[in-house]
């Protein structure tokens, strides 16, 4: 019983890090796409004298 107990708490375990690794590239995957969309919109926007690509 004990065994079967550990087996089936590795698996919830091993989903969980799964689950929760896709979940982080989906987040990375939107972070890039706005960080890219705001590149894009600043660098078209050139009119206030130097234009810089990191906003800090």
């Amino acid at each position: 019983m004990g065994p079967l107990l550990l087996v089936l708490l590795l698996a919830l375990i091993l989903f969980g890090v799964g689950f929760a690794v896709k979940i982080l590239w989906w987040v990375a995957v939107a972070v890039l796409v706005i960080w890219l969309l705001g590149f894009l919109v600043r660098s078209t926007d050139a009119a206030g004298g130097r234009s810089r690509w990191y906003r800090w």
